[in-house]
């Protein structure tokens, strides 16, 4: 009987042994992000509205047509005076871009943005075990990742992947492959580059769907530490719980949507379809059936689906109420409601339409998407970066508090709608990070109005006759 009774205690040991070791080793695939720094370019690269009209005068491919098109999508376009631009564009070469011009402004983001960070955490290049760089729209040789491990002198060993191609919704793509290898080795740290070049790609034709991305676009950039080192989570910032990634490719009105194209006359620029919003909506409905269930309790959950079940039986009862008479393009709402799950909605800037429509589906009141609005203004769509600009004002502002959840949405070329959500692990209501890019004006957010000047100084064009029209000096 002893013998029996030591075998049963050394049998009972050993399993709870290995469930605790199964446990422990779960621990160790969570992904913290440590600490980020979002990039501000200098003020000598500002794009104000005396800049913005000298821009659209040097392109001698514009007419009358063309202006009034360029007033009216930059007037709603919710930018501001303070985004900025390449380099190039202040030396007046932006139709005669060079190689180097692209690889500068990448340059100049990852030389300030990484050594900010790094310095921030007292954490040497040479303990970086993984890295991730996506900048979608400039391939060099060697490539980004390469100068980045150059400049810092990184391991040999470092585990290094280099985007492409992805758009705007690139920095969570960097983030998930980060995650998908924090599942198979323990105790690293990562760091994730993400940014835009526009050097080498301001379009310079006059095909409208082209030259709108000229009044989106503008520089910017963002270095992300995260890590799944247990002697580093007390220092985290946030937790990762879940990430869903939606991919439209194999529809062709999706993958023709927003594209790098030639024009006519053989000018290379980026193409934004009109049916750009459709695709979206439907990569964004596609997306939140698969994430609403991982982010929501199961109340709300019931709750949807009873109030579904009750409309389908109303409808069958009455078929002419399930009519929605709604304009087409209008988007729909979802008819569930994310704040029982979620606290903070950090929505890609794409656009003054792309945040309005986010809000209206998920029913979002105007203090849920200051954050996406003022950053377009302040900073434009900064392309994958955006997000982590709304992100450091949600922490300006002091918003974000321990368990908070923070739900991130992008879109991108492709087509594609990734989303994530973070969990806000410590406080960080105490001006958390002195590295802010918001805090040198984040007194100033958000303004009285948001309204930009360019109606004021240039609305005359909107009453010149195409018969008639001369370019003035007042337009300079």
């Amino acid at each position: 009987m002893d013998l029996l009774f030591l075998l049963f205690s050394l049998l009972l040991c050993y399993l709870f042994f290995k469930i605790w070791k199964l446990i422990d080793s779960k621990q160790d695939k969570d992904c913290y992000i440590l600490d980020y720094q979002c990039h501000k370019p200098s003020n000598d690269r500002m794009v104000t509205t005396q800049f913005s009209g000298e821009i659209i005068y040097r392109n001698q491919n514009l007419g009358l047509t063309e202006y009034k098109f360029l007033l009216k999508a930059i007037v709603s376009s919710g930018i501001g005076e303070q985004t900025y631009a390449p380099r190039l564009v202040f030396e007046g070469r932006e139709e005669r871009p060079s190689l180097q011009d692209g690889i500068s402004e990448m340059e100049e983001f990852y030389v300030d943005s990484i050594g900010k960070v790094l310095e921030r955490n007292q954490i040497s290049p040479k303990d970086i075990d993984i890295l991730v760089v996506n900048v979608s729209m400039l391939s060099s040789t060697p490539s980004l990742a390469s100068r980045i491990i150059n400049h810092y002198k990184m391991r040999d060993d470092v585990k290094v992947f280099n985007l492409t191609g992805m758009g705007c919704s690139a920095s969570l793509i960097s983030v998930d492959i980060v995650k998908n290898i924090f599942k198979t080795y323990s105790n690293k740290l990562a760091l994730v580059a993400t940014s835009e070049s526009l050097s080498p790609n301001w379009y310079s034709g006059n095909n409208r769907s082209m030259i709108l991305a000229n009044c989106l676009f503008r520089s910017g950039g963002c270095a992300i530490l995260l890590t799944n080192k247990r002697s580093l989570r007390k220092r985290a910032m946030f937790k990762l719980k879940c990430m869903v990634r939606t991919h439209h490719g194999a529809r062709e009105e999706s993958y023709n949507c927003c594209i790098q194209s030639e024009d006519e006359q053989g000018r290379v620029g980026f193409y934004l379809g009109k049916n750009l919003p459709k695709a979206a909506t439907r990569a964004f409905v596609d997306n939140l059936k698969v994430i609403t269930p991982k982010i929501l309790p199961v109340t709300e959950l019931l709750r949807f689906m009873l109030k579904l079940l009750i409309k389908k039986i109303k409808i069958r009862q009455n078929p002419s109420k399930g009519s929605t008479n709604l304009p087409s393009g209008t988007p729909l709402k979802a008819g569930i409601n994310f704040k029982t799950g979620i606290e903070h909605f950090c929505i890609h800037t794409g656009g003054k339409a792309v945040i309005d429509g986010i809000g209206h589906s998920l029913d979002l009141t105007e203090y849920d998407i200051e954050p996406a609005r003022m950053t377009l203004h302040r900073f434009g769509n900064t392309s994958a970066s955006s997000l982590w600009y709304v992100l450091a004002y949600m922490e300006a502002k002091k918003r974000l508090k321990r368990g908070d959840r923070v739900f991130m949405i992008s879109f991108g070329a492709g087509f594609k709608c990734n989303s994530c959500v973070w969990e806000v692990v410590r406080d960080l209501t105490v001006g958390e990070s002195k590295g802010n890019v918001w805090n040198h004006c984040i007194d100033d957010y958000p303004p009285k109005s948001i309204v930009n000047p360019y109606l004021e100084k240039f609305g005359w064009i909107q009453d010149e006759d195409p018969d008639t029209f001369k370019v003035p000096d007042a337009f300079m």
